[in-house]
């Protein structure tokens, strides 16, 4: 049986590792930790087929540790353990270096499962490389969390993705044998869903069903062959985005009515219910925000309710949720001020905490200056008087703006009657 092209084309090392320049390049925030073999414990959280696999087999290529690769779909306690009882062993094979174990979508482990990593971890008996799609601070138990660094994979873009089908097409032994001429990306890169395995599935089928050596790829024949093959290629990923994009933009449009479709859509094709809790969570406050504060309560307990009752009823819990949602006044004003800030902050660097605001828990500190000149809000009449609390460089810089409705309009009254250097 053929290697897939996918793991065929798989990069040994990190110059062969596409994308991830924030982790792996030249100032990546895991480079120098690999090329040293100083291997922390980690958290590898990013989409389907973005390279958390391959990254870390790299890492145990780099490091020169054993290596061991566990699914948590079909892994349980028992093969978690007899991996940890092999790392144990006095004058066995890890007597230099504790091996890696590498566990693939962790967030399927129940806490059980997840308990048990955490004394070989906390004793350094085995380096744990845990891959999810899903975010770590819902999905990982805290003890687990708080021993690994968690570091963020993105998705990739489209320069990624033609990089790599150009690459599988200059260096794939099987591909060479056939003139392959790339015309048209764009049906690859949409089926794909950014999936770089996907891609490649799909790339290697359209080559495959080419009886002649010339092969000419466009987007017309990558969608007749795939509409042929059904069976060959799974669309839920495409699904999986473009449905939760559709219930989102409906309830941030205000239609109770498009948002419970969708919602319905996604249930009936067995999306994970936690996924669409969540993302209610972030939607609550993105879209909605201090234009009704009480969307952030009501989405994060329909979250904890919904997971305690589980489906079938838990639907009952996200539709709730949803039409409160879809009803409620929305502002994106506290979205769009921490983007703001962090923009702000890219731009001007670390400017420094004005003295008066600064802690003086030593006596040189308070020598220095520390913490001198700041007023106590709660010694004044209305707990408040007028100090400076941002950097001089940056004073009377607007982040947030209320937005127009009732409960945020009343906000800007009570700044405006504070800060007349904002404008409010």
């Amino acid at each position: 049986m053929t290697t897939p092209l996918a793991e065929r084309i798989r990069p040994k090392t990190l110059d062969g590792y596409l994308s991830q320049e924030h982790l792996v390049g030249e100032k990546g925030a895991l480079a120098l930790q690999i090329k040293k073999g100083l291997i922390p414990s980690l958290l590898l959280w990013g989409p389907p087929g973005v390279g958390k696999t391959t990254l870390a087999t790299i890492i145990a290529e780099t490091s020169g540790r054993p290596f061991f690769q566990l699914s948590a779909i079909n892994s349980g306690v028992k093969d978690v353990r007899e991996i940890i009882q092999l790392a144990k062993k006095e004058g066995g094979l890890f007597t230099t270096k504790n091996p890696i174990l590498f566990i693939d979508e962790i967030h399927r482990f129940s806490k059980s499962q997840q308990d048990s990593l955490l004394g070989a971890v906390e004793k350094g008996w085995i380096t744990l490389i845990g891959a999810t799609t899903e975010n770590p601070s819902f999905e990982v138990i805290p003890a687990l969390l708080s021993r690994c660094q968690v570091y963020t994979l993105n998705p990739f873009s489209k320069f990624d993705l033609e990089n790599l089908l150009k690459r599988a097409m200059d260096t794939d032994t099987v591909l060479l044998k056939k003139n392959i001429q790339l015309q048209e990306t764009e049906a690859l890169l949409r089926l794909s869903g950014g999936d770089a395995r996907k891609l490649l599935n799909i790339f290697e089928l359209v080559v495959n069903s080419v009886t002649e050596d010339e092969v000419l790829v466009t987007s017309k024949l990558v969608n007749n062959l795939v509409q042929q093959n059904p069976a060959r290629y799974d669309k839920t990923g495409e699904q999986h985005y473009d449905i939760i994009s559709a219930f989102i933009k409906s309830v941030r449009g205000s239609d109770p009515n498009a948002a419970v479709y969708w919602l319905a859509r996604m249930i009936e094709g067995g999306e994970e219910l936690k996924f669409i809790a969540r993302r209610m969570i972030i939607l609550a406050s993105e879209d909605i925000g201090l234009a009704n504060p009480t969307a952030l309560v009501m989405a994060n307990n329909t979250f904890t309710a919904a997971v305690s009752v589980g489906y079938p009823e838990a639907r009952i819990i996200l539709s709730q949720c949803a039409i409160y949602l879809a009803t409620s006044p929305k502002s994106n004003a506290s979205y769009m001020a921490i983007n703001k800030a962090q923009q702000l902050v890219k731009q001007t660097g670390d400017l420094s905490v004005p003295l008066h605001l600064r802690n003086a828990p030593t006596q040189l500190m308070k020598e220095l200056g520390y913490g001198e000149g700041y007023k106590y809000s709660h010694d004044y009449d209305g707990n408040f008087i007028n100090q400076e609390f941002l950097p001089k460089e940056i004073i009377k810089t607007v982040l947030y703006t209320p937005g127009n409705n009732s409960k945020e309009n009343s906000l800007r009254n009570y700044l405006k009657g504070l800060w007349e250097k904002y404008g409010y």
